[in-house]
């Protein structure tokens, strides 16, 4: 079938199409194919029902192998051939051929050689390297090919899977993955074989890459819940479109952060305030991710965090410190203020992924607990801080409320009404029961019993075992009260 006309493509957005050379490591094999045949004297071959693909952004080479994959009937998608690459997703980018290669052998293909270095005009290579791909279609095996997309000045490289040849007309017949509807479309081999080598980064020499694709046992499926390295590298790849100069990006699951500091600077601040928060976070309290990736911003100082953050997202930041943006998806950050802020961010999130009944008094009870924190015994527990001597004063002037009142705010309420008072009676609460080894089994019975207990109230007097609420209050006030914070 003849399906769109090369020429309807041409418009397509760069993201189509991945670098097929640019990452060369390997030195390139000098090929010795002879051909079967002369030119112009191969037989018609066509594997068919082979379905078509649309890739993904920068995915071309993702797609040409998960189209042989559905045809071998394997379940497999292009986003699995990415994550058998083992590409760090922080790279934002599909596979180059190095990757396309790891992968399709991760997959279980005969690992065959992808680059042949050959002389800048030589036309029998060329046509060697023709026959021995129209030989390996005579043998049901097709080829993923990076060529030049079409002849232009500054074209990009792009991966097609090639699965046939029409004799009669003298075309090469294969998908392309940068279309919809874009399977068995045809191309004249002279203009296919002159699109077919790229340079090798010498002047004198080519590269003809192709990957056939012989199957010998193909791996299963990796099933990994929720979110996997190719939607994390698709994300970093959009992210790029709004990426300031100077700006660094990595993957820390589940998040991506970036930073405008050096990237070592940036994955050290991943590795050691956002893993170690979120592997503590999980280990006593969440058992879900985020349904969605977020991005983590951390600006160097005051000056970077005012002017990028107008710059990114079109706001200016009502706090020196930070804030989470549900609308961008985001936790901004002036990190030079500290990681507090950060780790406070980062609970709410998974509070909503965990708890989605959760009220506002413990959401931020709890978040604002570990604004403050550090590791005991494995676990994360949360430190005195700033918060604590207002909340002394208020205790000291007898305007706290009870805690049927705090448990019993509203949204609007918690933060409207003397929002100081109320985030830090909500946090020393938490700092009491985490103090008397109570807070991570009240989080735990409160989610279970949410829907009777909506406000939390009757499950905190369970947990506390506290059948007067008013003498629990005396005596937490007693506990805050000698608190200190240096």
């Amino acid at each position: 079938m003849r399906g769109l006309r090369l020429a309807a493509f041409v418009l397509l957005l760069p993201l189509a199409f991945s670098g097929c050379q640019q990452a060369l490591t390997e030195e390139p094999r000098t090929s010795a194919v002879t051909p079967e045949s002369g030119a112009g004297s191969y037989a018609s071959v066509l594997i068919d029902d082979v379905p078509h693909v649309r890739q993904k952004p920068d995915f071309c080479g993702e797609a040409c192998v998960a189209m042989w994959l559905a045809r071998l009937a394997h379940d497999a998608t292009q986003d699995d051939v990415f994550n058998f690459s083992g590409l760090d997703p922080a790279e934002g980018r599909g596979c180059y051929t190095r990757e396309l290669v790891a992968a399709v052998s991760n997959l279980g293909f005969k690992r065959a050689g992808a680059w042949h270095e050959i002389a800048a005009d030589d036309a029998d290579a060329i046509e060697a390297h023709f026959a021995a791909l129209h030989a390996d279609l005579t043998r049901g095996v097709p080829s993923i090919v990076c060529m030049h997309y079409d002849d232009r000045a500054g074209t990009t490289e792009h991966f097609r899977l090639v699965l046939g040849y029409d004799a009669d007309k003298d075309e090469v017949v294969y998908h392309e993955p940068a279309a919809d509807r874009a399977a068995y479309q045809r191309m004249d081999r002279a203009k296919f074989q002159k699109l077919w080598p790229l340079r090798s980064g010498r002047d004198a020499k080519r590269l003809v890459v192709r990957i056939p694709l012989e199957k010998e046992k193909l791996a299963e499926r990796p099933r990994k819940k929720g979110l996997t390295s190719a939607d994390y590298a698709q994300h970093v790849l959009r992210l790029k479109e709004k990426l300031p100069e100077g700006f660094s990006v990595v993957v820390q699951e589940p998040f991506v952060v970036v930073g405008d500091e050096p990237l070592g600077a940036v994955r050290r601040r991943a590795e050691n305030t956002v893993k170690w928060a979120v592997d503590r976070l999980q280990q006593d309290y969440f058992e879900k991710e985020p349904e969605r990736i977020l991005e983590i911003w951390l600006f160097q100082d005051k000056e970077s965090y005012e002017q990028n953050v107008e710059a990114v997202f079109g706001e200016t930041p009502t706090t020196p410190f930070g804030y989470y943006s549900a609308r961008h998806g985001a936790l901004i950050m002036n990190i030079a203020t500290g990681g507090g802020t950060l780790v406070h961010e980062i609970v709410h999130p998974f509070i909503a992924a965990n708890f989605p009944g959760c009220p506002s008094w413990f959401n931020e009870g709890l978040a604002s607990l570990y604004e403050q924190a550090a590791d005991r015994d494995g676990h994360i527990v949360g430190l005195t801080n700033w918060r604590l001597s207002g909340l002394q004063k208020s205790i000291r002037g007898k305007s706290v409320p009870s805690f049927a009142t705090l448990c019993g705010t509203s949204t609007n309420e918690f933060y409207g009404d003397d929002r100081g008072t109320n985030y830090a009676q909500a946090r020393y609460l938490c700092y009491y029961l985490q103090e008397n080894g109570l807070l991570v089994k009240y989080y735990h019975a409160f989610r279970k019993n949410v829907k009777d207990d909506p406000t939390g109230y009757e499950t905190l007097k369970e947990t506390l075992g506290a059948s007067d609420m008013r003498k629990f209050q005396a005596e937490w006030e007693d506990f805050v009260s000698r608190l200190k914070f240096e």
